[in-house]
Order: structure tokens, then sequence, then C-alpha cells
């Protein structure tokens, strides 16, 4: 038999001390944490409890008593129901303030390691940034309506969202006709996401399907692609399976003007959702890595050449290793397309034993990383023993990135000279950060 739940205490007035890694407002009851949705530090704040843990309790906002300074009414209406963002109630430049100590407290906190100086953390323009998104799709019988958006905010269920501020405007604007699009085909329960892919231009909306769309269905998306711009994809299984729909293929591509690069990619590939950053990101890497036309430069978990490419306008050799032997032959397609003849792509899997791995049994002056949240641990005793002086590390997960830091200082014999963070994912608690490693 069940036990009873526990039923939730009265709402309760509480002063949040500070922010939390998610960006929930942290506070204490009788010594035990509360986490507390759209609060703020320093606010005094009425809190309703919404779920009750042994180590802490979760709570919401009921009413903001004595506001923060830089408490600002959040642009979306729907925040606090939809999980896409979290900060929209924090000032934009405050909001990265926060990811900048966020750093440094997980860094001393899992790595215990500071750097020497503290790089001026990275932002860009914070609405409408998004370029690459996997969008929810869910048909809602009882309502006999489609919902098309991201996640509400704890919970499976699809937002019901008519406009998201942080995706570009391009399908921002359009949720509710993409729903409407849906409602109309035959598959519409068998839709269950939509990934937006979009460069510098065109956008390619790729519908992943269960159930293969009758004649009908397509002539539809074709309609909806003629009137919007938009350009249609299927993809019926897995990543092999993606096909434009009949007229509908559109050459991907963004540029990186400092560089004098453009990168083709594929609606499924990896890039960067925020285009704008992407280029003060590949500013920033170049400035700190510093490659000289006599030097040979080492480029892991290198995607479709996003780095590596600019990397090789200045130094003397480059080589590029990714594990995806699709990115690696769009790669060198890229490097082809632009020109680019000192450097090279291989493909090499960069997560287990690299004993064997041809790269380890080469020599290189400098070194850039950009590995997914898992982090670089594998590779970082070869990547020293390559002779590299100096590494650029970037990061979209500081709990690796503080773990191999330690590493690095603490058993490979590198200093941590420099660190920041990047606002990749504005309005969220995504962090992203660049550290300069370089030999003691």
């Amino acid at each position: 038999m069940a036990r009873p739940r526990k039923p939730l205490p009265a709402p309760v007035r509480v002063r949040i001390e500070s922010l939390s890694h998610d960006g929930r407002g942290l506070a204490h009851v009788d010594g035990k944490a509360l986490f507390v949705h759209g609060a703020l530090p320093g606010e005094l704040v009425l809190v309703h409890y919404q779920r009750l843990q042994r180590r802490y309790d979760e709570g919401c906002v009921a009413e903001v008593i004595e506001p923060a300074a830089h408490r600002v009414a959040p642009r979306c209406t729907h925040f606090g129901v939809c999980g896409g963002c979290a900060l929209q109630h924090l000032d934009a430049a405050a909001q990265i303030g926060f990811k900048q100590a966020t750093l440094g407290e997980v860094l001393r906190r899992i790595g215990r390691v500071t750097p020497e100086r503290w790089l001026p953390p990275l932002a860009a323009a914070p609405w409408g940034y998004r370029r690459k998104a996997r969008l929810g799709v869910r048909w809602v019988a009882k309502k006999g309506r489609v919902l098309v958006g991201f996640r509400e905010r704890g919970s499976a269920f699809i937002a019901d969202l008519q406009r998201c501020e942080v995706l570009h405007p391009s399908i921002g604007e359009r949720l509710p006709a993409l729903a409407r699009l849906i409602e109309g085909l035959s598959i519409r329960a068998q839709v269950p996401q939509i990934e937006v892919a979009q460069g510098d231009g065109p956008v390619v909306l790729l519908f992943r399907v269960l159930t293969p769309p009758t004649p009908a269905d397509c002539d539809r998306l074709l309609s909806f692609a003629a009137e919007t711009g938009l350009h249609c994809y299927l993809q019926e299984g897995g990543a092999e399976s993606v096909r434009p729909l009949p007229g509908q293929a559109v050459a991907l591509r963004y540029s990186l003007p400092q560089q004098q690069v453009q990168i083709d990619f594929e609606p499924g590939d990896f890039t960067q959702v925020n285009l704008a950053m992407n280029r003060l990101m590949l500013g920033r890497a170049l400035d700190l890595l510093a490659p000289q036309p006599d030097e040979r430069v080492l480029d892991l978990f290198c995607g479709l050449g996003n780095f590596t490419l600019p990397i090789a306008r200045r130094a003397g050799n480059v080589l590029g290793i990714e594990g995806d032997a699709g990115l690696v032959a769009r790669a060198r397609a890229n490097a082809a397309g632009n020109a680019i003849g000192n450097v090279r792509f291989e493909v090499g899997d960069l997560y287990g034993d690299q004993v064997q791995a041809a790269w380890c049994r080469e020599t290189f002056h400098k070194a850039l990383i950009d590995p997914p949240r898992s982090g670089a641990w594998e590779v970082l005793e070869p990547l020293a023993a390559t002779g590299i002086r100096r590494l650029v590390y970037v990061s979209c997960y500081p709990s690796t990135l503080a773990r191999d830091a330690e590493r690095l200082v603490k058993g490979l014999g590198f200093r941590f000279v420099a660190a920041g963070a990047m606002d990749m994912f504005p309005h969220t608690a995504h962090l992203e950060a660049m550290a300069l490693f370089e030999r003691a």
C-alpha cells in the first residue's frame, strides 16, 4: 500500500541568499535548503512549496515583496511555464556576471584550481539568437490540437507556446503556424520532433516522422514551404534517412568574416546555436592560441572545422580529429571550398584508449580542444605527450572543465593561465567557458 504523501507546508517568506547553478534562488528554512524558481539573490519573496525532498525542498515565487536591483520583467509571456529559459527575470548583464561567478566557484570546488587571470565574459545580443533547436511536437487528442515548442519546466509535456523570444524570429514567430501545419497532416500523431537548422540565410525544418507522410501530407508541407520561404526535410529513420522534399534542397552555410572562412553543413550536423557568439568565441580562441606561420596545431573534437579552418589561416600546419566520419568528410570539403591546403582531417575515437591513435605519435606546438559535456579526460595525457606548449580548452560543461583543469595543472605540468565565461545561451543557466593552459 502506497504511503500517503506528506502535505506541503504553508507558503513562507524567505530571503534569497544566492542563485543555484540551474538559476533557482537558494534560501534556508529551519536549516533546510529551499530552491525557489523565479527568485533572485537578496530578494524577500513569498514562496509556495511544490516538492519536499529528504535533503532539500522546492518551491516557486508567489509574490516578490522586495525585488532585487537586477530584476527585470521577462519578455516572454510563457516564462515560468516553458522550460526553455530560466533567467529572463534577471538583467542580461547580470546573467553573464552570474555565469562568470559560477565558473569560478565550480573550478575551485571541483578542480581546486583558479586561473591566474580572468577573461572578460563574452556576450552577444540576448534575443532571437537560436539558429539551431529541437522542438518537441505533440498531438493532444483531447484538445484536438498540436503543440510545438520546448517542454514545460520540470515536465515531459510540451508547453503551449504562441511565440519564442530566443529562437530566431523566422521560427520563433511561427510556432502556431507550425502547429496548424502538423494538425492538418494525416500523420499528426507520428511527428515527435522538428529540428531547426539555419546559418546566415535559409532555414531548414527537419521533420522527424515515425510513419511516412502521404502524398497529400507532402503537398501540405510543400505549400507551407512556398508560403513561408522555409525548407522542409524529412527524417524517417536514422541520420542516413534525412532527405529534402522535392525542390526543397538548400545549401546551409555560415560565414566567419574575420577569418575569411565559410562553413557548409547539413541540417543534422552539430553547429553552434548562436552564430554571433560563435564569431566572438572564435576571435577569442585565436587571440589566446596565437598560432604562428611556423607552428603545427592540433584541433581535437574538430567537427566541421569551425576552429580548425580559422586556425589554419594563421598556422603553418593543422590537424583536426573528429569521431564522426560524416563530419570529417564535410570538414575536408570545407577546407577545399575555402582553398585551405595546410590542414588535414582524420577520423578518430577520442573517448577510448589513445595508445594506438596516430595523432599521439606526432608533435605539435599548440592545441585547441572543444569536447562534449563528458570532457576530454581520455586525451589529456597523450595530448601533453605531443609536446604542446599552449592549450585552449573550449568547454560546454564547467564541471568536466574543472576536473580536466585539475589534471592538467596538478598532473601534467601546465599552468592555468586564464579562463572566462561565454553566454552562448542567454536567459538559460547553461554555461560555456574558455580556458588557456601553458607549460609550466
